[in-house]
């Protein structure tokens, strides 16, 4: 790691919210209140290049401490505590799974756009990555469906099953995720709601559902995007092939039945007492493993029957076809293919958003599963250790034809699925294959957290639904970039129209801020200020209670300049009160005539009453929740969502015709 990195990183808040001795010094003479008012005692400020001199030094210290060897490399941690028992455990488990990931890494690297092999190419360099720097260690990197759906649509080439933008994309996946990692810059992924994710990932396992049904019925030429591959799907019903469809719904059939023979339930298994002979377990332990490679099963057997009808001329089914046997060449990748006229200008101007999306949605798919790992587990993972570890797999998964990877709980890439003979892939069925992926869109869990945004807020509901039918009307990426801009619209909403609790006292009215005060927020509350002020026929004096006001930025303290000249053509007296030395500060700066400030909010008030300004008739006293402006308006944030939503669809039709055209 780079001085100028590490320097980077050592600015980060420190965890638990402590700071180091050279930060404690250089705040301290701008601290904030005590408990009973008064300033922390004033220290001697730091000279900037001494600040950073110790900074780069100690960042140098720590970037080169056995403490970060092990945070970088997890495996230094748990490999002394390995164990022959593990080693067993996990050689079944490997075995076991790595028959799974054949029939999946073909049907995912369909749904990728690619020839069927290369989903066995993403399937096994990840899990060597990741065995090294891996945090959580209940998933492995290797093809999932959001990743092969999402380079569908980034990365699908003009020739049919060519692998270069695709490989290019996991390249520049693999260095986003590195350099975002570096920087310690996994706390972006929690800016993407599970709202939108929870959306997003039904629309992708609906869309690559239904996507597989022309595979299954035996039907060609039809689109990939979801509403004309609805519309011609239907249209070409009349030419499904019969053999096709009989298999792909006697596979989904299959897989069903054979699956739930891992799920029975023995009525001895939790008696500890009764003893059960060898011959029991070992039919138990049997029909456990027969259930868990049901995948492999359905495959091989699918690819004999096909091969036995094929050799006596009965050449009925959709067969994958000829692919290339063995391990890829380690290679770097290619950012062109001239043989089709694809220059890497082209390659960087058709994948574009992509560059963004992939790497931020492959870091939220494997963050949360392993996150939902870690706690069922009692775990911790490290999310920038994950960021790092999955931009070094895709980096070096690109060297060997692969495209993008992330974590998966489905299953566990295995080395073992490279070993598979080409022959029986050769006579892989495609209806099959669709009819494993089914069952796989079904047994991740996809669809199973759909009613999660119903019990939550009507808005993270509208949001939810929004993303979910835009994914299917303008596409995934749209959907998925529509549905994390309403999230932020909905997280920065607060922060532009913050929480007033409006008292009266005697006649004056007390506003209190619950907040910063920062440039989307100072337009709101001097407005509000004004209006309260100028709400009877004679004015009243105000008093701006900034206990809670943490900071200010350079727009708040100009508009503190203009509220105080447009109170005084009204003849209306503002008091700040309760400012914390730290605002105090960067308010001085500004040099504000006719500022008036006291100490607390009673002081205040008994300067304005010694003065008369305690208006009569209608003062009123204790506190009033101007609900106007104390809550935050739930319709005004719906008419907010809709409008952008609603331009965003118009935007996002238009930028979509432009680039089909």
């Amino acid at each position: 790691m780079s001085p100028f990195i590490a320097l980077f990183i050592s600015f980060q808040p420190a965890p638990n919210g402590s700071v180091n001795d050279d930060h404690i010094a250089f705040s301290n003479d701008v601290g904030d209140q005590g408990e009973n008012g008064g300033e922390h005692p004033q220290t001697e400020e730091v000279p900037t290049s001494l600040r950073v001199r110790r900074k780069v030094k100690e960042s140098c210290r720590k970037c080169f401490s056995m403490k970060t060897l092990k945070r970088k490399l997890p495996i230094i941690q748990w490999l002394p505590k390995y164990r022959l028992n593990h080693f067993q455990c996990d050689l079944i488990a490997g075995l076991t799974v790595g028959l799974t990931v054949i029939p999946q890494g073909l049907a995912y690297a369909v749904v990728a756009g690619l020839q069927p092999q290369y989903g066995l190419y993403s399937a096994f360099m990840g899990c060597f990555v990741y065995m090294f720097m891996g945090t959580a260690k209940d998933i492995t990197l290797g093809p999932t469906a959001i990743m092969s759906l999402l380079t569908n649509t980034f990365a699908a080439s003009t020739v049919e099953n060519d692998p270069t933008m695709a490989i290019v994309l996991t390249l520049f996946c693999g260095l986003i995720q590195l350099a975002m990692g570096l920087l310690n810059l996994g706390i972006l992924v929690s800016y993407i709601s599970h709202s939108v994710i929870n959306a997003f990932t039904s629309a992708a396992a609906i869309t690559i559902a239904v996507g597989q049904i022309k595979s299954i019925l035996g039907l060609k030429n039809i689109p990939q995007d979801f509403m004309p591959m609805v519309y011609y799907t239907c249209k070409q019903i009349p030419q499904t092939k019969i053999w096709d469809m009989v298999m792909g719904l006697v596979s989904m059939v299959a897989l069903f039945a054979l699956k739930k023979l891992r799920e029975i339930k023995w009525k001895d298994q939790n008696d500890p007492e009764r003893p059960v002979r060898l011959y029991v377990r070992a039919a138990r332990k049997f029909l456990w493993l027969v259930g868990t490679g049901a995948n492999a099963i359905v495959v091989i057997v699918a690819a004999g029957v096909a091969a036995g009808m094929l050799s006596h001329n009965i050449n009925v089914f959709s067969l994958t076809g000829k692919i290339t046997p063995g391990i890829p060449n380690f290679e770097p990748p290619a950012f062109s293919n001239p043989s089709i006229n694809l220059t890497t200008p082209v390659v960087f101007e058709k994948i574009g958003a992509g560059f963004v999306i992939v790497p931020l949605l492959g870091i939220v798919e494997a963050i949360a599963i392993g996150k939902a790992f870690a706690r069922t587990n009692n775990y911790k993972i490290d999310a920038t250790q994950e960021l790092i570890s999955i931009g070094v797999a895709n980096i070096l998964s690109s060297f060997v034809h692969s495209y993008p990877v992330t974590g998966s709980f489905s299953r566990c890439a295995n080395p073992v699925g490279t070993a598979v003979p080409g022959e029986i892939l050769l006579l892989h069925p495609q209806v099959s294959a669709s009819g494993c992926y089914h069952h796989g869109c079904h047994s991740d869990g996809r669809l199973q957290n759909r009613s999660y945004p119903l019990e939550n807020k009507q808005i993270e509901l509208l949001i939810h639904l929004i993303t979910f039918v835009l994914s299917f009307v303008l596409g995934i990426e749209y959907g998925i970039l529509i549905g994390v801009g309403l999230s932020l619209l909905l997280l920065l909403y607060p922060m532009a129209r913050p929480r007033l609790q409006v008292t009266q006292k005697q006649g004056i009215v007390i506003i209190q801020l619950d907040q910063g005060l920062f440039f989307p927020a100072v337009e709101h509350v001097e407005e509000k200020i004004m209006k309260m002020a100028l709400e009877d026929e004679k004015p009243k004096a105000v008093i701006v209670d900034m206990s809670h006001v943490f900071g200010v930025d350079y727009t708040a303290v100009q508009t503190f300049k203009s509220l105080l000249a447009d109170a005084s053509r009204h003849s209306v007296r503002i008091i700040f009160c309760q400012i914390r030395p730290r605002v105090m500060k960067d308010i001085l700066k500004a040099d504000i005539s006719k500022l008036k400030t006291c100490g607390t909010v009673e002081e205040a008030l008994e300067e304005l009453c010694s003065q008369g300004e305690s208006p009569k008739g209608r003062a009123k006293s204790g506190v009033e929740g101007d609900t106007s402006v104390e809550k935050t308006d739930l319709s005004a944030a719906f008419i907010m969502i809709l409008s952008t939503t609603l331009s965003s669809f118009t935007l996002s039709t238009f930028c979509l015709g432009s680039v089909r055209d």
